[in-house]
């Protein structure tokens, strides 16, 4: 498996460690040139800087494409991460890349939220970034104007929401955003839950003084999700367009993915880690605490977590992303210890636990090899989002972006060890095994056993490419 290179010195060489190629892993050194990877090869000559690798495992650095940094105020409250706190969690968890969400909402201008977003972001970053589009209001001027400009720019993807006052679109405006998409070469998201379903339960727990946090799960119901799936699979059917359901949280939204795939549609998928390792027991405290582990869709009971599994296995689910959606625990408490679950805003912090969580159930305990797990959390969001293979695989000409892994070192994660800027995480006290040591990204150093060698600033927005070719043609049902 051994790579040509080209002659001179190296900058860098990664030596002795299991590398993780797309074709699998080889023991072979990394030889990195400038911000590029060089040369593949066992016994390369010295660089100017050596990293030892021998027993670790060397993977491709994690492409997190869905994670909240630095949006604007919701409800009053903002984040807990900014660019700054965010991507140096995301590098200290072997993350390299992050995909997060320019956010419009009603009544706004997706480009105004667009660059603001590249303000808050460019003086911040640690490591390389895109941005998706969330689309809260598809008036006629985003649609023909603001979203063709902004896909030339790099931003290639959106969000859209089937539910969240201020956020979500009817069907009608969804088949709006979708038809863009197909004319762009665009990839859709979606977060599919059926709104009609939470507002008609929540009104009714509310009216009968049921308002413990174990409701919040059961206001947004499995069958919910299903039927979202179902019906925004439909539409992009409908438009012949391709779309990812984003974070599934319920085996029947995973066998809904199922079956689209099986009738040959370009239906694409990812979950979390809060969807594996967390369930709804772990929001039915009989305190506060509980608060920690709400989000949407919200943890599942413990019997939808074999179909996730299963979906990973299988394919169905080609992403692992985090979701990070950090609101601090004392903010997602302030309404005090009557607070009604509907006040709690809805978010769970991983973007550094993400990586470790699947390593340590999924390779350390022979449910995914090494190749699947590098598919899982770097080349496959990379390919779907338009960044393969300048990001997300270890090959000749890529960005030398890698993060080496110590596979039998055991962790027990704790906030304090941690490097975001939120007050918790929902999984303190929890034992894992197989840790990222070292985070190389563009050929820079910047985490190593345990120090922090990067600087505010170094990232670098990454103007993403159409992941679809366009289609200027008009949806088949429509030219018939």
């Amino acid at each position: 498996m051994a790579h040509a290179s080209s002659e001179g010195e190296f900058d860098l060489v990664i030596r002795g460690g299991t590398v993780v190629l797309p074709e699998g892993p080889a023991e072979i050194d990394v030889g990195v040139r400038g911000e590029h990877i060089a040369a593949l090869a066992p016994g390369l000559p010295p660089g100017r800087k050596d990293v030892p690798a021998r027993g670790r495992i060397v993977l491709p650095g994690g492409v997190d494409s869905h994670c909240h940094m630095d949006q604007p105020p919701w409800e009053g409250r903002s984040t807990a991460d900014d660019f700054n706190s965010g991507t140096l969690s995301a590098l200290c968890g072997g993350t390299t890349t992050v995909i997060p969400f320019a956010m419009q909402m009603r009544g706004q201008s997706l480009r105004a939220a667009v660059d603001d977003y590249h303000e808050r972001a460019r003086s911040k970053a640690h490591i390389d970034y895109g941005f998706h589009l969330i689309i809260g209001d598809p008036t006629e001027k985003v649609l023909k104007d603001e979203i063709p400009r902004l896909v030339a720019e790099g931003c290639t993807s959106f969000k859209i929401y089937l539910t969240y006052e201020g956020l979500k679109l009817d069907d009608y405006e969804v088949l709006n955003v979708l038809d863009v998409a197909r004319s762009e070469g665009a990839m859709v998201m979606v977060h599919a839950e059926n709104d009609a379903c939470i507002r008609w339960l929540t009104e009714r727990f509310l009216a009968a003084r049921k308002t413990q946090l174990r409701y919040h799960g059961l206001a947004h119901p499995e069958i919910g999700d299903r039927e979202a799936t179902f019906r925004a699979i439909s539409l992009a059917e409908l438009v012949e367009t391709p779309l990812l359901i984003s974070h599934v949280s319920a085996a029947g939204a995973v066998e809904e993915i199922r079956r689209a795939k099986a009738r040959g549609l370009p239906v694409y998928a990812e979950t979390c880690p809060q969807y594996l390792f967390l369930t709804s027991e772990d929001m039915d405290t009989p305190d506060l605490s509980g608060a920690m582990c709400v989000c949407t869709p919200p943890p599942r009971h413990r019997s939808n977590q074999p179909e996730i599994w299963r979906g990973i296995f299988d394919g169905t689910l080609e992403v692992f992303s985090s979701d990070h959606s950090p609101w601090n625990y004392a903010d997602k408490i302030a309404g005090g210890p009557d607070v009604p679950f509907t006040r709690i805003p809805n978010g769970i912090p991983g973007i550094e636990t993400r990586l470790p969580l699947l390593y340590s159930a999924g390779v350390n305990m022979d449910r995914l090899s090494l190749l699947k797990f590098a598919e899982l959390t770097a080349a496959n969001p990379a390919r779907l989002f338009g960044l393969y293979p300048r990001k997300g695989a270890i090959a000749l000409g890529s960005d030398a972006d890698l993060a080496i892994w110590d596979p039998a070192r055991e962790v027990t994660i704790t906030n304090a060890m941690l490097h975001h800027a939120t007050d918790h995480t929902p999984y303190e006290g929890r034992v894992v095994r197989g840790w990222p040591v070292a985070t190389i990204s563009r050929g820079d150093v910047v985490w190593n056993d345990g120090q922090i060698t990067s600087m505010p600033g170094r990232g670098r927005f990454l103007a993403c490419n159409r992941p679809f070719t366009p289609k200027q043609d008009l949806p088949p049902v429509l030219a018939s």
